[in-house]
């Protein structure tokens, strides 16, 4: 006797419950990587104001650096879906090795460039004399922890591909206690100072990365995978990332140049920009948990050769990166009396302020569809598309935000050529989505 198909309230219901039980804990996990930053300042701020001001010199630096390399992450997740949903989990695993190799290998060369480089990429940062030799001293210790930055962040992706999101939450979690008691010990118990700060989370990084390989080396064993390094594989994983490094550098050249215009706009500017910023940061963890969820269920339907479902997964998520961006808009209208104090008491930086934070609440609804059409295509591995739009978006985003203190706008009018940033992605996205070209079935794209 066949099985009756599904109806579509009992499909929506089961995405629903994929896209919960994946976006909930990511979120978690995205939440509790800055706290690491904020463990360590809270710290350091204690000794000095000069030790403070070289750990924000150095961790911005080391930010950066790891950012960049973000496609560790997201191509491995791609990838690993994709074999999961044709039911290999051995040769998903060994993709996952693959993407862990090559992390090794990138951490390598960046400690190789920064160990010897440290001074003049902090005196280009522009730290002052004082902050200097204790952003140098930062760099160049917490520079060995980032092979294991890169490492976490593909072992991730693995795990992410695997459908599972909890995992890298509690990693996440014990990662930020493990720093902030090593932290402590080492600063106040060792006095180490900021050197100790530096070693707490290194150690904590490294605990992360060895968590993140036993968990992996263990369904390795367990699906009889290969560990050790294949060139040819490795050498696919860095193809697959290529385009989402453009992506993602196009994306930080963006918000680079936003950070450089409100500069210019005066101080009250870039300080209101400074408030905004972080709170659109915050807003973008609540929608990149769904573009997640989005990057692994999508590679594992495509992978399963199930193109349909592939295709009302994607509507769903749509659908929910719309209501998350309403239920967001909602939030920042109703907390901005209270958001806007926590971080200024200056009624100039409150003015500045309250225009373009009111212009990020409606700009919501819109960015959820950005984020989740985002992961979707990332889930189906059409990197190459993302990189061309985002390249797209870029161009597009320059004269408009370079015209703004020319024109004598203000901070409103740059969150204005956020906003119409925001614009160009969702119709690239859009279109893209719309077209179906993106729907590559089979283990691999």
């Amino acid at each position: 006797m066949t099985q009756a198909p599904a109806t579509p309230q009992a499909a929506r219901r089961r995405h629903d419950r994929e896209i919960i039980a994946l976006a909930v804990p990511a979120f978690g996990a995205l939440v509790a990587e800055p706290l690491f930053v904020i463990a360590d300042s809270a710290i350091i701020g204690h000794l000095g104001t000069a030790q403070l001001a070289g750990l924000g010199v150095a961790s911005a630096l080391l930010m950066t650096a790891v950012s960049i390399f973000v496609f560790l992450a997201y191509a491995t997740t791609a990838a690993v879906a994709r074999r999961v949903g044709a039911g290999d989990l051995r040769s998903a695993i060994r993709q996952g090795m693959d993407g862990i190799w090559l992390a090794l290998a990138l951490g390598a060369a960046v400690i190789a460039i920064v160990l010897p480089t440290a001074p003049s990429l902090i005196e280009l940062f522009g730290a002052s004399d004082t902050a200097a030799p204790y952003a140098t001293t930062y760099l160049r210790i917490s520079a060995l922890g980032i092979p294991a930055m890169l490492v976490v962040l593909a072992a991730t992706g693995v795990l992410r591909g695997l459908q599972d999101t909890r995992t890298p939450l509690y990693v996440a979690v014990a990662g930020f206690v493990a720093n902030a008691l090593l932290n402590v010990g080492l600063v106040y118990g060792a006095d180490l100072g900021i050197a100790g700060s530096a070693w707490g989370t290194v150690l904590a990084q490294w605990g992360m990365a060895a968590a993140y390989l036993v968990v992996v080396v263990r369904g390795a064993r367990e699906h009889q995978a290969s560990l050790r390094p294949d060139p040819s594989g490795i050498r696919a994983a860095a193809q697959a990332g290529v385009p989402l490094l453009v992506r993602t550098l196009s994306l930080r050249a963006i918000l680079m140049i936003a950070t450089a215009v409100a500069a210019r706009l005066g101080d009250a500017d870039i300080a209101a920009h400074q408030i905004i910023l972080s709170l659109w940061s915050l807003l973008a963890f609540a929608l990149d948990a769904i573009a997640i969820a989005g990057q692994a269920i999508i590679g594992r339907y495509l992978g399963a050769d199930d193109a349909d479902g592939a295709r009302a997964a994607c509507r769903r998520m749509v659908e929910w990166g719309i209501a998350s961006g309403v239920v967001l808009a909602l939030l920042v209208v109703i907390a901005r009396p209270v958001f806007l104090p926590l971080f200024t008491s200056d009624q100039a930086v409150k003015d500045t302020a309250l225009p373009a934070l009111l212009m990020v609440a409606l700009a919501q609804p819109m960015c959820g569809v950005v984020f989740v059409l985002d992961g979707v295509l990332m889930g189906a591995g059409d990197g190459r598309y993302l990189a061309g739009a985002m390249v797209v978006t870029l161009v597009a985003f320059v004269p408009v935000a370079l015209l703004v203190p020319l024109l004598g706008g203000g901070l409103t009018a740059l969150w204005g050529a956020m906003t119409l940033m925001m614009t160009v992605r969702m119709l690239t996205l859009w279109l893209r989505a719309r077209s179906g070209r993106w729907i590559v079935t089979g283990a691999t794209r």
